[in-house]
């Protein structure tokens, strides 16, 4: 039985799940929906494959990361083509996202051994008789379910953090992307043809949930406040640990002294950029008064000259063009102005890029996530204002201030996971950084030693290397052992100084 279809969206058709291009409705690719006994065969082999993986050592899982990364780069073209035409996404967007996961890869591969293996630290002078050890194992078996809006960077950030540090894998692309996920998939098999490290699993949330409940040691989600929260009950049947990256609502604060052309630069970029479909991207700006009109001219000039169908590409989920629709209009119905695009912007599958002001902060189009190429733009007093403004939200992913004396000071105090001054959405870009939000936008980190870690249990260990002077924990222990234990502890602790 076929689906009913949405112009756009992937369907269901005699047990396949058809993928189609947002832009042209035409039909990418078929792939077979896994049932729960298929996602658990996956994991079953992914738990013999871990075995192998692991035992192959840093430097074995280097060499074939970097392989891996190699086959990755040498096939660019191919993948950003693929990317086009299953999501959407103009030509410059999707090497940008392939040159960055590639990167996060080759930093994963050769940083693993640093940030996980064994080394010594320093033990307690009351037990100075033994050496501390620690490292970093890996889980087993990392689950996956990844975004559409960007199917190679996000999920790569747990895959290939994942892979370093010894797990196996099985990946639940999203029902929109399954055809980019599946040249992943194929390419790693390229590099590591042995085992099935990385696997895949086909279709739509049933599929995610079969996933979290199939025995895995960990998964790592990236999608919707609400889908994360249901994953989350999901792994609570059987308290498999999550990672969950969820929406934003992200803000940029423009200072009375900020480089407003920088500044509306990175406006622009960060969140127009793949169509506003970012989780990071700019929803929000907010700016001191005395620069507000210079800047929000810059910001206009350079959001007119942005062309849908080259630097917009289509909306990929439908149904979001409903949400920015509503946003847009509910904006406007309140006192609002559109000073780009307006109601009549959302023209599926595309959606004109549009700049709101003068927008109540109580609206939708301030405190959902819009996922769309939207601005709004509001006045305030200086930018303590805008600290409050931006912190008035569920939402904590990332954030971006321009400013000069006092940036540091207001990327510290916005309460967010990551934030950029004087540019906009980098720090996604930064291997060695931790990437993850606060609140409603999800725990847990990808990316940097963070991420590696992520995946991974700590193991300690203390081995004896002499003589125990005060043995305390011990029954032959004495009242004049003992007397010495709490004199050693008052000189080392009884003292109100540091």
């Amino acid at each position: 039985m076929t689906a009913t279809r949405t112009p756009g969206a992937p369907y269901v058709d005699s047990g396949a799940l058809v993928s189609t291009s947002p832009a042209t409705g035409e039909e990418v690719g078929r792939f077979p929906i896994a049932t729960p006994e298929d996602v658990n065969a996956a994991v079953a082999r992914a738990r013999e494959a871990a075995t192998w993986w692991s035992h192959l050592g840093f430097d074995g899982r280097r060499r074939r990361l970097l392989h891996f990364r190699s086959l990755l780069t040498q096939r660019l073209g191919e993948l950003t083509a693929l990317m086009k035409a299953e999501g959407g996404k103009p030509e410059a967007d999707a090497q940008v996202e392939v040159i960055t996961a590639i990167d996060h890869i080759a930093w994963a591969a050769t940083h693993a051994r640093k940030v996980l293996g064994m080394r010594h630290v320093a033990s307690s002078m009351l037990q100075k008789e033994h050496s501390s050890l620690l490292e970093y194992q890996p889980l087993g078996v990392v689950g996956v379910i990844g975004p559409w809006n960007y199917p190679v960077f996000t999920p790569m950030g747990s895959i290939a953090y994942a892979l370093a540090a010894g797990n196996a894998v099985v990946f639940k692309p999203s029902q929109y992307t399954p055809a980019i996920g599946k040249f992943i998939v194929d390419t790693f098999a390229e590099a590591v043809p042995e085992k099935p490290v990385l696997q895949i699993v086909y279709g739509l949330g049933e599929v995610g949930a079969a996933l979290c409940r199939a025995g895995v040691d960990k998964v790592a989600f990236t999608g919707s406040t609400a889908t994360g929260k249901k994953v989350m009950a999901a792994c609570a049947e059987t308290l498999t640990p999550v990672l969950v990256e969820c929406g934003g609502k992200d803000a940029m604060i423009v200072d009375a002294d900020a480089d407003l052309e920088a500044a509306a630069a990175a406006c622009v970029w960060g969140g127009m950029t793949n169509a506003g479909q970012t989780c990071v991207g700019i929803e929000r700006v907010y700016v001191a008064a005395p620069v507000y009109d210079e800047f929000l001219g810059k910001v206009v000039e350079r959001t007119k000259k942005l062309k849908v169908g080259e630097d917009i590409g289509p909306i990929t989920m439908p149904s979001q063009s409903d949400i920015i629709q509503r946003h847009i209009d509910d904006a406007i119905a309140r006192g609002g102005n559109a000073v780009v695009g307006g109601s009549d912007a959302v023209q599926p599958p595309y959606v004109q890029p549009t700049v709101l002001v003068d927008v109540p902060e109580d609206s939708s189009a301030v405190t959902e996530e819009t996922f769309g190429p939207t601005l709004t733009v509001t006045k305030v007093k200086d930018a303590d204002e805008a600290i409050r403004l931006t912190n008035a939200t569920g939402y904590g992913l990332g954030g971006a201030v321009f400013a000069k004396a006092r940036g540091l000071e207001l990327a510290r105090r916005m309460r967010s996971g990551m934030t950029s001054i004087n540019s906009a959405l980098t720090f996604a870009g930064m291997p060695e950084l931790p990437f993850g939000g606060v609140g409603s936008s999800g725990f847990g980190r990808i990316h940097g030693a963070d991420g590696l870690r992520e995946f991974t249990r700590a193991k300690a260990i203390v081995k004896r290397r002499g003589p125990t002077p005060l043995a305390a924990a011990t029954f032959d222990r004495t009242p004049k052992t003992m007397q010495r234990v709490v004199g050693l502890v008052k000189f080392l602790h009884g003292r109100s100084k540091g």
